[in-house]
């Protein structure tokens, strides 16, 4: 991925805002780490939040998906103003949310975001993280659409942290890519 003005900016925004080095944290997946991405205080700033959207829509334009989706709580801000964003641009893409288990009420629902008259059947679908480590959280998301019947084209992070993501999608037959990779943060 070329390095434009656009990258290098929201580069500067992460590791001031979301990214701590030489740190003992326990990731989501149980791992211990010394080095931590939390990409929240930049996917709500205002403008890494629109920064993010437009090198999301950058990276999905050559595979063109008819939704965008991901698990909650991480994909629900990215995939919330990477739509916002492709209405402004002309090329609407339209975009849900997985739950990690239904609401006990309600309409008892996994997927989120849908319109009445909307579902995935057949739907074209890539895949949004904010921080992939095993890619485990992912294929939760990728279960759903699936069991929605869509069909997963592609799943795109914003941080690849490198500790195993690209085996675990060609594992499972899924292409993969990254906005960022961890080591373009450390060292």
């Amino acid at each position: 991925m070329r390095e434009d003005s656009r990258r290098t900016r929201l580069k500067e925004i992460i590791r001031e805002r979301s990214f701590k080095d030489n740190v003992e944290i326990t990731l989501a997946s149980g791992r211990k780490s010394n080095f931590y991405f939390n990409m929240k205080p930049t996917m709500l700033h205002p403008e890494g939040a629109s920064l993010l959207a437009e090198l999301v829509l950058d990276a999905l334009a050559t595979t063109k998906p008819d939704y965008i989706g991901g698990l909650e709580m991480g994909a629900v801000p990215i995939v919330s103003w990477t739509t916002a964003a492709s209405f402004l641009r002309g090329a609407p893409v339209k975009a849900f949310f997985v739950r990690k288990k239904p609401k006990d009420h309600g309409a008892r629902l996994l997927v989120e975001g849908l319109g009445p008259d909307e579902d995935l059947k057949g739907k074209r679908v890539v895949v949004l993280e904010d921080v992939t480590t095993t890619g485990e959280s992912a294929l939760k998301a990728v279960d759903a659409v699936r069991e929605s019947g869509g069909e997963v084209i592609q799943v795109l992070t914003l941080v690849d942290r490198q500790e195993g993501a690209q085996e675990t999608m060609d594992k499972a037959g899924l292409s993969f890519a990254s906005i960022f990779t961890a080591s373009e943060f450390r060292g």
